[in-house]
């Protein structure tokens, strides 16, 4: 079976617009979280978001490129960009057919959505829609526009699994070069929710933190306290790539996507499973297709987005998995920093685990200062502080409405 290797990465995220400073504010245990400022939030419940800064398109993409992409896109570019330059790939030396992308999006263009129907619900009735406002709302528009800027003819297509979109996508990408079907694929998932429409439903669903006094400690996984999870907005691209063709061009390799599995909990549209039975399945299948057992797994980055039943049923299924090596076992939930980006989350916590393979570094927790009691005990959740950790195994974890289970697994080379 072939071997599939990171090569490149890119990443923009609420922590930094490049992958080497989301990375250092990380490690630094620093907060992305705001006020919101892509709309007057002073009607909503939650009013606070973590959003990028200072992101500027332009010194990629042209006037038109921007005005005729939605922000989910624009941060989509932007990441591929960046993964593709880290690669060192010479694209014009490929076989355009030999490479591919495959990019998630758990909402795709909202705010476009959002902004055609007020224009028209604000109007007399006549239909005044944008030309541009199909090929910005669909999904898929990311994966399209990365090919068609790099000229990139393999395989593309979009994967959408609520919060599990970037870890299928990976999956997927897996599949296919493993059955030589692709020699690289640029894959990941951009996401831009801070939207009066994402925030608002979400608050109807009371699955936001409404601590807007506090909105850097808002986000605090595992806590006795929890309430509610952070928005956040960004996008997180890998090339993945064949290990030995990688290997012939004297590629820098990050380290190896050992093996990955999706699972479905069948048992509610926005809840987990309480005893976290899929996400156990999925765990389990994930080390299998990488050919390892529990206790080779140094680091997990469990998904624990600060919901009070979610976080339990992760944490369980955790326990049940890692049982006596759960000491030896280092946890760290990054989304009590970045926030939760929704179909983008599992790509910038899959460049956490790559960092944390290469630095021997477990980024933290922050936040959380008391467990909640009914965490199982025994369980070795690093809090407040980076850690340096020998890192030869990583485990990322997300989890989608939906009852979406989807496990990647990346190991040093």
């Amino acid at each position: 079976m072939k071997k599939v290797v990171v090569t490149g990465i890119g990443a923009v995220t609420p922590l930094g617009n490049d992958p080497v400073t989301f990375w250092k504010n990380l490690i630094a245990g620093n907060s992305g979280a705001g006020p919101i400022t892509h709309f007057d939030s002073k009607h909503f419940k939650t009013r606070f978001a973590c959003e990028l800064k200072n992101f500027d398109p332009a010194p990629l993409l042209d006037r038109n490129e921007i005005k005729r992409t939605d922000l989910f896109t624009q941060y989509a570019l932007i990441a591929a960009d960046q993964a593709l330059k880290d690669s060192g790939l010479d694209l014009a030396a490929m076989d355009p057919f030999d490479i591919g992308v495959i990019w998630g999006s758990g909402q795709g263009g909202m705010e476009t959505f959002q902004q055609q129907v007020e224009e028209y619900a604000g109007g007399d009735g006549t239909p005044r829609f944008s030309p541009f406002f199909v090929p910005k709302l669909i999904a898929n528009m990311a994966s399209g526009m990365i090919s068609i800027k790099y000229g990139l003819m393999g395989i593309n297509y979009t994967t959408v699994a609520a919060c599990s979109t970037s870890n299928t996508a990976f999956m997927d990408a897996l599949t296919y070069i493993r059955a030589g079907k692709a020699k690289v694929i640029v894959a990941g998932g951009s996401e831009a929710p801070v939207t009066e429409a994402s925030i608002g439903g979400f608050n109807s669903m009371k699955a936001l933190s409404t601590r807007n006094e506090d909105p850097h400690g808002a986000s605090r996984p595992f806590a006795v306290d929890r309430e509610g999870f952070v928005m956040g907005e960004g996008a997180g691209g890998l090339i993945l790539e064949e290990y030995e063709h990688a290997k012939a061009r004297g590629a820098r390799i990050y380290a190896e996507l050992a093996g990955a599995a999706m699972t479905a909990d069948a048992y509610h549209m926005t809840a987990t499973h309480p005893e976290g039975k899929g996400a156990l399945r999925a765990m389990q299948d994930a080390l299998k297709d990488a050919g390892l057992k529990p206790e080779d797994v140094d680091y997990v980055n469990v998904h624990a987005t600060s919901t009070p039943v979610g976080d339990l049923s992760e944490i369980t299924a955790v326990h049940s998995l890692f049982g006596s090596n759960a000491e030896r076992l280092i946890i760290s939930a990054t989304k009590s920093m970045t926030g939760h980006l929704l179909g983008a989350a599992g790509a910038i916590e899959a460049i956490a685990c790559l960092y944390a393979i290469r630095d021997g570094v477990v980024p933290p927790t922050i936040n959380t200062r008391e467990l909640d009691p009914a965490v199982p005990k025994g369980l070795n959740i690093l809090l407040g502080e980076a850690r340096d950790w020998p890192v030869k195994v990583a485990m990322s974890n997300s989890f989608g409405f939906g009852g979406h289970n989807g496990i990647v697994v990346f190991k040093k080379v």
